[in-house]
């Protein structure tokens, strides 16, 4: 499962940050603990109603706009998830908002091998970055496992590691085309570390996330060669993550390796509280935490999106 959870910020003022303070008790939003716990719970029950529909928790959800491990531990210790095992994964990256991608798994399935947070360069050589500038922006988080064989028992199975990196990619602020380059690095490094994984071996990779762009986009095909678009099909439908005026669009996507190709299933979640009637358009519409200055009480502006794969035991 990946989500962008759309400004999820503690109730704190701790940094620097214009967006921090914004997002604040004593901020502009008035952005209160109780505020905070109610997404909260409501991104824990949108878990759950996962496990409901589909008979299985999602065993890893990756996440984009959460502003620091505060938040996640929140979410695992304060709300309905406290009673399952989910940890978290997160690093702190050089974004001007303060905002950071992150990543839950289920321990008793799942052990995790390795993690590391890979940032975006410009300059010379914007992919294997050799003497150029990190950019402020949302690192690319590579996180690498093994499933186990059992709860009880905890015992590693016999089954390759594979990879989930976890997307936010720059987003169109300033414009489409001024800030095209910049999501362009993003999907270029991306190829590269997809292409560094495969060279050590592991070819079983789960690529999602917000890539603030439609599939149609030229650059993607960049990652054709080594990555399928799961997401192909839903956009030729005209089904979308987010709406603009009026209009859904698909910018959340999720690609995987040719290994796990076959049987592979990318859905967009309608989840029925996470929308709302669209009073100006047609139909219905995310329920977003803030519409403009005023808190609507929801989650986002994006729907989650769900990749069924089958992996071996």
């Amino acid at each position: 499962m990946f989500w962008n959870v759309e400004n999820f910020y503690d109730w704190r003022n701790d940094s620097t940050t214009v967006s921090d303070a914004e997002f604040s008790s004593s901020g502009e939003r008035h952005w209160t603990w109780k505020r905070f716990q109610a997404k909260a719970n409501a991104f824990a029950k949108a878990v759950l109603w996962v496990e409901g529909e589909n008979g299985r928790l999602p065993d890893i959800v990756g996440l984009e706009e959460v502003e620091n491990a505060f938040v996640l531990r929140q979410i695992l210790q304060k709300t309905i998830l406290r009673k399952l095992d989910y940890k978290y994964v997160h690093y702190d990256s050089p974004d001007r908002r303060g905002i950071d991608v992150a990543l839950l798994y289920r321990s008793s399935v799942l052990e995790l091998i390795d993690s590391k947070p890979c940032h975006l360069y410009s300059g010379k050589d914007p992919v294997t970055h050799s003497g150029d500038t990190v950019m402020a922006t949302r690192d690319i988080l590579l996180c690498t496992f093994r499933f186990k064989q059992g709860r009880r028992t905890g015992k590693l199975s016999e089954s390759l590691p594979f990879a989930v990196l976890v997307n936010h990619h720059p987003s169109k602020y300033g414009g489409a085309s001024e800030s095209e380059p910049r999501r362009r690095i993003a999907v270029e490094r991306l190829r590269f570390l997809v292409d560094s994984l495969a060279a050590v071996g592991i070819d079983r990779i789960i690529a999602g996330g917000d890539f603030n762009d439609t599939p149609d986009n030229p650059v993607f095909r960049l990652l054709e060669p080594v990555l399928a678009p799961m997401h192909r099909d839903l956009f030729h439908r005209g089904l979308g993550t987010i709406k603009y005026d009026g209009k859904w669009d698909l910018i959340d996507h999720i690609y995987v390796s040719p290994a796990l190709t076959p049987l592979s299933r990318m859905r967009i979640l309608r989840i029925p509280f996470l929308l709302t009637r669209d009073t100006v358009h047609s139909g219905e519409k995310p329920l977003r935490t803030y519409t403009g200055p005023r808190h609507t009480g929801g989650v986002s502006d994006h729907l989650p999106v769900l990749l069924e794969v089958p992996f071996p035991p």
